[in-house]
């Protein structure tokens, strides 16, 4: 790193350094080129230059293999031999890192909360139509208006529900509640928790002030979110984005162009982020690469092909380092053409055949000079990077995370009362206020009768169940599963363990039924 930018690269052919300047790098950037053409060390030389000029990082690491940001290199041969091509010592070195997981297996736990997301963006992460927005809204102003705090997703399912129960009364101060609404509401919800979203909703909620950080040193901490499971899950992965997006645009103050960025951005694998990403996503993201910047936040994409990331996002990423591409199907033709009409033409060379020419290790360069404009493409061998190119084992990631500052902040789940454990309570003191008149059954007829009254039981053929019914017969159900347990266990084995179920079936099975 020089003092007003990152080293990146010599060009070939007597050609000049070629460096990043701090002042241009929240004006976005772009590491393309085909699989094993070096955009992973690329992406690392840029995170360790941001991390020595002060400035955070934060990385969603698809692979695992910017980990080894946090330990040495090894000072393997052909980084030796490029440092000396290039006219730079090697040294090795290691970044302090702070590794994150919305699973919370392979970091700290990265949570939001519901009320942290709002109506606006759940509605377009679940991709609502008109109608089922408002409704949506309609639930977050009766939680507002009634004190429930909706935290994680079982919140969100009571209040859906006690909405749809109130409905008639609901209907004339806020307009129509349509239960099929509602309905399609909780299917949606239904795609999310089955990626295991209910990790990602809850407390303690991720600061984002703990995102923007130095070491006692000076130098920015690099935040890696472990995101190979997470590139499975899309919907959770979009969820995790635009909350993060969002909080940083409510959060951040304007700064124009400050002399080096705030935090920046790398979104390793960025085509996993656009595949299939339902079109709220892509507004949001489009719409963060167009005004973050004057926060002070620089955003960089790294992916195969340019034409991975959608038009109104490649135009504004100023900064472009393009590795190989392989032109063997027209697609391939299309990026490679594409590619080399986005550079600013160098007549040494033709852009469009070096592309396909170039070396591991090697890459295309243009970044933006001290007024804002791209300078003239230049062939470029990329520095090597001083921390280790590959992943940290398994050990190695355990103890980074032990001796973290962030241990326990955010480790353990908090369940506090909200809105779920509220509506249950209520439930439960209506039953016991309602009680039930003696019958000829005596005393086990009052009990039933009060069972009846809690689960629905009792109630008209057709008549649907309250909300507190609802969410009783849930509390029972899993309270069933969990004594059916303990009777098996008693019993013992499999077998115990069936006969359990059979009696806990057979003696209050009934209650449950709708």
């Amino acid at each position: 790193m020089t003092g007003e930018g990152i080293f990146l690269g010599k060009g070939e052919a007597g050609g000049g350094a070629q460096t990043l300047l701090l002042r241009r790098a929240n004006r976005h950037g772009l590491v393309t080129g085909a699989t094993g053409t070096g955009k992973t060390v690329t992406l690392q030389v840029l995170a360790e230059g941001f991390s020595n000029a002060g400035v955070p990082v934060f990385a969603a690491d698809i692979k695992g293999d910017l980990s080894g940001l946090a330990a040495p290199g090894n000072g393997a041969a052909p980084f030796v031999k490029r440092a000396a091509e290039i006219g730079v010592d090697y040294v090795p070195d290691s970044f302090p890192v702070t590794f994150w997981d919305v699973f919370g297996e392979q970091g700290h736990p990265v949570r939001a909360s519901v009320s942290d997301m709002g109506p606006l963006l759940l509605s377009r992460l679940l991709d609502l139509n008109e109608t089922q927005e408002g409704i949506l809204n309609i639930v977050f102003r009766v939680a507002d208006e009634q004190g429930l705090l909706l935290l994680d997703l079982k919140d969100l399912r009571a209040m859906l529900a006690h909405v749809a129960e109130n409905a008639p009364q609901l209907t004339v101060q806020y307009g129509n509640v349509a239960r099929q609404s509602v309905g399609a509401i909780q299917r949606r919800l239904l795609v999310l928790e089955n990626q295991n979203a209910e990790k990602f909703f809850g407390e303690p909620a991720l600061d984002i002030a703990d995102l923007i950080r130095t070491d006692r040193d000076g130098r920015g901490i690099v935040n890696i979110l472990a995101a190979d499971r997470l590139m499975n899950n899309p919907r959770l992965y979009a969820t995790f984005l635009l909350w993060l997006l969002s909080e940083l645009f409510e959060h951040l103050p304007e700064v124009g162009d400050p002399d080096k960025p705030v935090l920046v951005f790398f979104f390793d694998e960025a085509h996993l982020l656009f595949d299939g990403a339902p079109k709220a996503l892509l507004e949001a993201v489009e719409r963060v690469v167009r005004l973050i910047r004057s926060k002070g936040v620089g955003v960089y994409f790294v992916t195969q092909n340019p034409l991975d990331i959608p038009d109104a996002v490649l135009g504004q990423l100023g900064n472009r380092v393009q590795h190989a591409l392989r032109a063997y199907t027209p697609r391939d033709q299309r990026a490679v053409r594409a590619a080399a009409e986005t550079f600013r033409q160098n007549p040494a060379f033709d852009t469009q055949q070096a592309i396909t020419e170039l070396g591991v290790g090697e890459a295309l360069v243009s970044l933006l000079d001290a007024k804002g404009a791209p300078e003239i493409v230049a062939r470029t061998l990329i520095a090597p990077p001083a921390a280790r190119v590959g992943p940290l084992t398994a050990a190695e990631r355990a103890e980074a995370i032990a001796r973290s500052l962030m241990r326990g902040r955010y480790d353990t789940a908090i369940d506090r009362e909200s809105a779920y454990e509220v509506l249950t309570n209520r439930t439960r003191e209506t039953a016991d206020s309602a009680g039930a008149p003696p019958g000829e059954a005596g005393v086990l007829g009052d009990i039933g009768g009060l069972l009846g009254s809690i689960f629905g039981t009792s109630r008209p053929r057709g008549q649907r169940l309250s909300t507190g019914q609802t969410i009783a017969r849930d509390v029972t159900n899993q309270v069933l599963g969990q004594l059916a347990a303990s009777v098996g266990r008693s019993l013992g084995g499999q077998t115990g363990s069936s006969i359990g179920r059979a009696i806990v079936r057979g003696t209050l099975g009934g209650i449950l039924r709708r």
